[in-house]
């Protein structure tokens, strides 16, 4: 299964900085999943990090790996998905629901369309001609 989060917030999660997902949803999955990086970027979020601001607090903070580049449009890590709360003492917790993140790391970009929720992957992958 895969979800889909915009950039950065999907870089910020497989680089282990981000430590819970904000949703308007409740999920009972729990789990490995990918991190699918949708075709949009968060405008605001991603010029926070370039000046060292944190993108929720709004407090300085430096985030030293900061791509060029976000890849969007495909996997780019995985994570396992421990929990879903409604509060979070984390710095990243500003939604209704959160769902708690745990041992994420970037994989080999795989290029994929990407869906709402919770989706099987493999079956958008691209059709070789």
């Amino acid at each position: 299964m895969a979800l889909s989060i915009m950039q950065p917030w999907a870089w910020l999660i497989v680089n282990g900085h981000k430590d819970i997902e904000n949703r308007k949803w409740s999920t009972t999955f729990r789990g490995l999943v990918a991190i699918h990086a949708g075709k949009k970027i968060d405008g605001d979020a991603a010029y926070d990090l370039a000046v060292g601001d944190h993108p929720v607090t709004g407090t300085e903070y430096e985030f030293p790996d900061i791509p060029d580049r976000y890849q969007t449009s495909g996997i780019v890590g995985v994570a396992e998905i421990v929990d879903c709360v409604r509060s979070s003492e984390s710095k990243w917790f500003v939604g209704k629901y959160g769902f708690v993140i745990r041992n994420a790391r970037p994989i080999e970009f795989i290029p994929v369309r990407g869906e709402l929720s919770f989706f099987e992957w493999r079956k958008n992958l691209p059709v070789a001609p």
